[in-house]
């Protein structure tokens, strides 16, 4: 076994960076000496993290219950007590970086995903907790807007919800406007990050497949998400977006040493740290190496996947109702939010 860890490796030799996908204090402080150099939370994980840790969480539960607060305000300020602890953690990376490293993730109520006016007064809320909050908005054409907003007055924005090549390219466009509208008016531009959760376009198109009975084997469908987000990373390359990929929801260990080398960041939960810390892997640069013109065949006799593969396969409009958009955004609300408003 080659010297070191697999994800050591990546940070060290590859353009390869790692956030870590927890809100968890004891595995926030694991991701931090592994090598993580941001943190994505959502809503889920907030709510995972008070249902577990009740002991550690049980002041800032007591303060949001003496203050009486209910319903939204009171899942946000659950969400804000997560975020910034986690964000504490990680300010010195930020500072030490010139703000380039350090992010930690807030994400908007789901619920809300349609709504511009209520997603824009939450982000700038969100902004202020701490220097280093990225507002986490879902890529639907109401949250492309406010993405582009908050780049505009220099909040730092996370696209999450996000699956496809068209909605990659839809965040960095925006983006880039959003970026435009700063510089012209003299402010900071917001770092921008583009989510693709790529083992969710795998579990989304295994069921297509299943249920259309469609001529595509388990291989190509383990390929479908890598497809995508090799082709978003080309044309990223190719137009030189602002906007960095944030690749998440990782189902194997495929999906980050098939991207090895790129200039992007994975998303990488405890569980899969595993995988690249107590098992070696081939340490080369897998980015260049495209998905079998084959298996994109195959799979392009699926309507779905072109939504998801082809550049124009979706407009903006079309986001929200996407199959796997539309279960994502209700997990969000049903095993997040919502228990947080309801938590005792």
């Amino acid at each position: 076994m080659s010297t070191g860890t697999y994800l050591e490796w990546l940070l060290v030799n590859t353009k390869t960076e790692w956030w870590h996908d927890s809100a968890d204090p004891s595995e926030l402080r694991l991701g931090l000496e592994r090598g993580a150099i941001g943190v994505t939370t959502n809503p889920f994980l907030s709510a995972v993290t008070m249902a577990r840790n009740r002991a550690f969480w049980a002041e800032a539960v007591e303060a949001v219950r003496a203050a009486n607060l209910a319903g939204e305000p009171k899942a946000e300020e659950l969400v804000r007590h997560v975020v910034t602890h986690a964000a504490a953690l990680f300010l010195p990376h930020h500072r030490s970086t010139a703000g380039r490293m350090g992010q930690v993730c807030a994400q908007v109520n789901p619920s809300k995903a349609g709504d511009r006016e209520s997603m824009l007064a939450m982000a700038r809320r969100f902004h202020a907790w701490a220097p280093n909050i990225a507002v986490k908005l879902p890529a639907v054409s109401a949250g492309l807007d406010v993405l582009e907003d908050c780049v505009a007055e220099g909040i730092t924005a996370t696209a999450t919800v996000s699956f496809t090549v068209p909605q990659a390219v839809a965040i960095a466009e925006r983006c880039r406007a959003g970026r435009r509208r700063a510089i012209k008016a003299g402010i900071e531009p917001g770092k921008c990050f583009a989510v693709i959760m790529i083992g969710r376009v795998d579990d989304y198109l295994r069921e297509v497949a299943k249920d259309n009975q469609a001529a595509v084997s388990e291989a190509d469908i383990r390929q479908s998400g890598l497809a995508v987000t090799k082709r978003a990373y080309g044309i990223y390359q190719q137009r030189g977006y602002e906007a960095v990929l944030l690749v998440a929801a990782l189902r194997g260990t495929y999906h980050l040493t098939e991207l090895a080398g790129a200039g992007l960041v994975m998303s990488i939960a405890p569980g899969p740290q595993e995988w690249f810390v107590n098992q070696d892997h081939p340490r080369e640069e897998r980015i260049a190496s495209q998905v079998p013109a084959d298996v994109i065949e195959r799979l392009s006799t699926m309507p779905e996947f072109l939504k998801a593969y082809e550049p124009d396969g979706m407009t903006p409009g079309d986001f929200i109702s996407y199959g796997v958009t539309q279960r994502t955004l209700c997990q969000f609300v049903e095993s997040g939010w919502k228990l947080l408003e309801e938590l005792r």
